[in-house]
């Protein structure tokens, strides 16, 4: 069943909210203000309900906002250094949002959009269009998200066919914090990733071009443990940003890679017995732990985010595909079908 109503307006345009609920105790809000995730209720060991999604109580605080909170993010997400690629033998330059590089789709991504809506009894389906050359992208695409929830599980599905050979990488980008989204940080939540390497970046977070191994170094979540164990004060090989900021950004390698669904990752958090498991299509995941959040964002319920407030689970191809040959490819040939699936099944201990 899915209830709506208004959510605010968007550029004089009413902006909506969708509630799906799937009866077994995990409910959704949704809305079409950048096909997002706003709520997941989900229930704790002792049957309390939380909301564990970080995110505000309308459309408008979502324009204000740069965290792009539960967002549907394309036509790339992550970053295109200096946002200049060469496909099929032709350079591009799309849009640089973030100083001199490429992120999340550029200044007017699909995050920032009002999207067309289709209500089924267990989902919802936003769709969009993104003109050809839009942020500099060759190449136009018609794009759906699909949030869909069974039980005490949530299937997220992003496509696009695109009317010429075009790069995407669409990218789901919602914040956990499985204690509840106004319960403090996430440091002591446990974490799991079926990674053996990662790819570093540099200062400005851009992708270097290396794979390294997890071994030995804060970026090995192979086995359960605390997100916030050592990703303070240990600087790794061209990556200090973990470090500095205390916290991750960064993308890990998984075993998989689609086009099945294959294991993304694991967080438990010993206080409210919740447990995520993530599968994936896709060969990456990229962890963000909140370190830019502060208290001066006003979330839900007028509720005060702190730094590391929420952790991201971002499926995808790896930062920067488009300039480095041995990453996984974001190129999509024209009339195509890209597909992104996500699954989020959710227990208690």
């Amino acid at each position: 069943m899915v209830a709506s109503s208004k959510f605010g307006q968007v550029e004089g345009r009413p902006a909506h909210e969708y509630i799906l609920d799937g009866g077994e105790g995990l409910s959704l809000r949704l809305t079409d203000y950048g096909a997002r995730l706003v709520s997941l209720w989900a229930p704790g060991r002792d049957g309390r309900v939380d909301d564990i999604v970080l995110g505000f109580d309308d459309a408008e605080s979502y324009i204000q906002s740069t965290a792009y909170f539960g967002a549907t993010v394309g036509r790339y997400g992550n970053r295109i250094a200096r946002g200049q690629f060469t496909l099929l033998g032709k350079e591009h330059r799309v849009d640089c949002n973030e100083g001199a590089n490429h992120l999340h789709g550029g200044r007017h991504g699909w995050d920032s959009r009002l999207w067309d809506v289709e209500v089924g009894d267990t989902s919802v389906t936003f769709r969009t269009s993104s003109a050809p050359g839009e942020m500099g992208f060759p190449g136009g695409c018609e794009v759906t998200s699909t949030y869909e929830l069974l039980g005490q599980s949530l299937s997220i599905t992003m496509e696009a066919i695109p009317s010429e050979t075009t790069v995407i990488n669409m990218v789901h980008h919602s914040y956990f914090n499985l204690a509840g989204h106004a319960s403090g940080d996430v440091l002591t939540q446990q974490m799991r990733l079926p990674s053996d390497f990662y790819t570093p970046v540099d200062k400005a977070l851009l992708a270097t071009g290396e794979i390294l191994a997890v071994e030995g170094t804060p970026y090995d979540f192979r086995e359960l443990r605390p997100i916030g164990a050592t990703s303070r004060g240990t600087p790794t090989a061209n990556s200090d940003v973990g470090s500095r900021e205390g916290g991750y950004d960064h993308n890990w390698c998984l075993r998989g890679g689609g086009p099945n669904l294959s294991e993304a990752a694991e967080v438990y958090d010993p206080r409210s017995g919740r447990r995520l498991h993530l599968s994936t299509s896709e060969p990456g995941v990229q962890i963000y732990t909140g370190a830019y959040l502060d208290d001066q964002i006003i979330g839900k319920g007028g509720s005060r985010y702190c730094k590391n407030a929420g952790f991201t689970l971002e499926t995808q191809k790896f930062p920067d595909s488009p300039r480095f040959s041995h990453f996984p490819t974001a190129t999509v040939l024209a009339g195509d079908r890209y597909r992104h699936e996500m699954l989020f099944v959710f227990s208690t201990d």
